[in-house]
């Protein structure tokens, strides 16, 4: 997957808006940022500690935590230019859901 079509993606998803934080592209749901764009071919997404356990035992080559303290709390790179489009999809919706407001994720049907 290209840069151009992850952005697209995460740009289709309900109240997303695009912006910058410590120099790198952001999406954010309201106020709160879901992923991140910090280099080519990676995107960071804000999963819980158990959704980034399960995302690093099943996707070892393609996931890793964050280093540090963020990490430690959920935020995981995805290496996508080599990773299947459902597994983009699927991490994606699941930050977009993880920073949404409950209101916005009932409104919109995802669960």
């Amino acid at each position: 997957m290209l840069t151009e079509e992850i952005e697209k993606l995460a740009l289709s998803l309900p109240g997303t808006q695009e912006n910058a934080h410590f120099g790198a592209r952001d999406f954010r749901v309201g106020k709160r940022i879901f992923m991140t764009l910090p280099e080519a071919g990676r995107a960071v997404f804000k999963l819980t500690p158990d959704q980034q356990r399960m995302l690093l035992e099943m996707e070892p080559g393609v996931c890793a935590a964050v280093p540090g303290g963020w990490g430690e709390r959920g935020w995981t790179s995805l290496y996508f230019v080599d990773a299947d489009e459902e597994l983009i999809r699927q991490s994606l919706e699941t930050a977009w859901r993880n920073a949404a407001p409950k209101s916005l994720v009932r409104k919109n049907g995802r669960h």
